[in-house]
């Protein structure tokens, strides 16, 4: 029985390419996107001065980091196809997928093998490869660059050969069998890896694999499994598009609100960065007080703290250990994009984008101006795919809501008239941006005795049965004897 379907696959050179979706084994697909979110996202940074010190003592497994993306190849009885966490599927006759069928005779039981899908570099071409390759090399149908398209294996998740088999749980035992496994592939091959002892050695690698142009980084793996992920920094340029205050000195910024600016002129949110020189907090509060303007855009930091918006005058370098386009499930990270009205801002609405990790401010950037050249989003690219990144980002018109149910009760207490209200409204908007809810169930209970008189409950649902039954219950547990329907 197949575990995929091929219905709505196109062409990728003679083999093909499935949707997100289409696995359609629930255990095989559950356990993909696991890995991802239990696993893969796991991974700790460290940058490369840190390498001799935030190390553990003890052999370490290093391998170089190839810059493609998370798929899994799958060898089960007579099929060997690839999956990604998404459950896209890669099939039939790819360059690749041959060296797999070589795997499938020696393996036993049904295998899964986590690995990198990546393109080689073509004829001619310098540089390491770079995740956009991957894109290129798959697109095009039946023109597809499917020769180049390569596989690097580094985890198992099930299955292996007659040596080992199942869920082995020593790293460097699965390793191994991905070696015997894989043995003899031009494209399909155990990722290479060096056992080293100690930082020092690690640094060593980190000059000959990634300085030397071979990887995007490092993954080092010690004995108790931990996993570490080490990448050089990366700087780039933004505008500062707002500000909040700082919760220890009101004469001091505590965060900046950053964005890059897209080819249609519009900016798009990249993150925020609170880390900075204290001189540095007073000048900027000095600034950019005087730069206030008004947004209809709402944006707080991680304490809750809403961002001033500010005009977009001043840019500035920050450095970053990572940007990341996805999240841990594989969905795209989603960032505001704005435009600007006047001298104020105005939502357009969310887009693909990126997380930048760690954020460091370096300096301000009085060489630089608030143009698409120098901070264009594509900064994002050296370090991942964005979707659509080119792409003219259009105002999405959301459909009004609807109120499904509305209960209003009242009770005399000591003179003052208490309140209880529900509404449950379908919002109409969920299959038009994902941020928002299908039902949204909304309880209001005010009372001006009590300490905090008024009290909101807000519940959500995916599905009209679930919110009525989220309903029902309020209504079951709040209004007792004494209150009045009042509408």
């Amino acid at each position: 029985m197949s575990l995929f379907t091929n219905d709505g696959a196109r062409p990728m050179g003679k083999g093909e390419q499935c949707p997100a979706g289409s696995v359609t084994d629930s255990e095989l697909a559950a356990m993909l996107r696991g890995y991802k979110r239990s696993v893969a996202s796991r991974y700790r940074s460290v940058v490369q001065e840190e390498l001799a010190t935030h190390l553990p003592p003890g052999k370490l497994l290093v391998s170089p980091k190839i810059d493609g993306e998370l798929w899994f190849l799958v060898l089960d009885g007579a099929q060997a196809f690839f999956a990604s966490p998404k459950g896209r599927v890669i099939t039939g006759d790819v360059p690749v997928l041959k060296e797999a069928l070589k795997a499938l005779k020696r393996s036993e039981g049904r295998t899964i093998i986590a690995g990198e899908l990546f393109a080689i570099k073509g004829k001619g071409s310098k540089g390491r490869p770079r995740v956009g390759d991957l894109a290129n090399a798959m697109g095009g149908g039946e023109k597809a660059a499917t020769d180049r398209i390569a596989f690097a294996a580094f985890d198992s998740l099930m299955g292996g050969d007659s040596e080992a088999n199942g869920s082995i749980p020593v790293y460097k035992d699965r390793l191994d069998m991905l070696e015997r496994l894989l043995d003899g592939g031009k494209r399909l091959k155990a990722v290479k890896t060096e056992s080293v002892a100690g930082g020092p050695a690690v640094e060593g690698l980190f000059e000959q694999w990634v300085e030397g142009g071979r990887g995007e980084g490092l993954v080092i793996r010690s004995g108790d499994n931990f996993v570490y992920k080490a990448k050089p920094t990366i700087n780039v340029d933004a505008a500062i598009i707002g500000y909040t205050l700082s919760s220890e000195d009101a004469n001091k910024v505590g965060s900046l609100l950053l964005g890059m600016m897209r080819e249609d002129g519009t900016f798009q949110v990249i993150g925020s960065c609170g880390n900075m020189p204290d001189d540095q907090r007073f000048a900027f509060l000095k600034q950019l007080a005087k730069e206030g303007c008004d947004s209809n855009y709402r944006h707080a930091n991680s304490k809750g703290a809403l961002y001033q918006f500010v005009k977009p005058t001043t840019v500035v370098e920050v450095r970053l250990t990572d940007i990341q386009s996805e999240d841990s499930s594989g969905d795209p990270v989603m960032r505001m994009v704005l435009e600007r009205d006047g001298d104020n801002w105005r939502a357009v609405r969310q887009f693909p984008g990126a997380s930048i990790l760690h954020p460091v401010f370096v300096r301000v950037r009085d060489d630089k101006t608030v143009s698409k050249t120098d901070i264009r989003v594509a900064q994002l690219l050296e370090r991942c795919l964005v979707e659509d990144i080119d792409r003219k980002v259009e105002r999405l018109v959301l459909p009004a809501s609807e109120v499904l149910r509305r209960e209003v009760y009242t009770k005399d207490v000591k003179g003052s008239i208490a309140v209880r209200k529900l509404v449950v409204w379908k919002t109409n908007k969920e299959d038009v941006d994902r941020s928002y809810p299908a039902y949204v169930i909304h309880w209001t209970d005010y009372s001006a005795g009590r300490k905090d008189p008024l009290k909101r409950e807000v519940r959500l649902a995916p599905e009209v049965a679930l919110a009525t039954e989220i309903a029902d219950a309020l209504i079951d547990k709040n209004v007792k004897k004494g209150w009045n329907s009042v509408g």
